[in-house]
């Protein structure tokens, strides 16, 4: 059962982060945390967003390109929207098409913040943008609750690459 759970984790990860232009998939938490600990070669950037939120959606263009312009450090980017369950997966998808993003979209099947929040980090209370920043290879993880500036964005992920 467990190799099970292995492969098909191992799987979600890889076709998430390895396919563009698919429709946004469901997942749990539990999902997210595999992906993260999966990139054993990766540095992975975790963006929770939602359609609604301004401040995610003001970011999410130059976290795009930020990310592209450090491609070749083996940066994976996901995109964790936790819009509400009526938005799935029609106005999620919609609106991910629209803004033409480019990285995996995932929506969290979470209603319990106490529950999922602390499986990212223990002092996340909920709030969006929020950004989980890990390179396996070093043991570099941060996470932060805020809304970025490019500059800012840029810096954070030069300090995980270690540049």
């Amino acid at each position: 059962m467990k190799i099970k759970l292995l492969i098909s984790g191992m799987l979600l990860f890889t076709g998430l982060l390895g396919v563009q232009g698919q429709s946004v998939q469901k997942v749990k938490i539990t999902d997210v945390e595999k992906m993260i600990a999966d990139a054993k070669d990766s540095i992975v950037v975790v963006n929770f967003w939602a359609t609604f939120c301004k401040p995610c959606n003001a970011e999410l263009p130059f976290m795009h390109s930020v990310v592209k312009k450090y491609e070749t450090n083996k940066i994976k980017f996901l995109l964790v929207s936790i819009d509400l369950p009526s938005f799935f997966p029609d106005k999620i998808d919609a609106f991910v098409k629209k803004s033409n993003y480019t990285a995996p979209v995932v929506w969290l099947n979470e209603t319990n913040a106490d529950y999922y929040c602390p499986k990212i980090d223990p002092k996340w209370y909920g709030s969006i943008p929020a950004t989980l920043i890990v390179n396996n290879r070093t043991g570099y993880r941060k996470f932060m609750e805020k809304e970025f500036k490019q500059e800012e964005f840029d810096t954070e992920l030069r300090l995980a690459i270690g540049l």
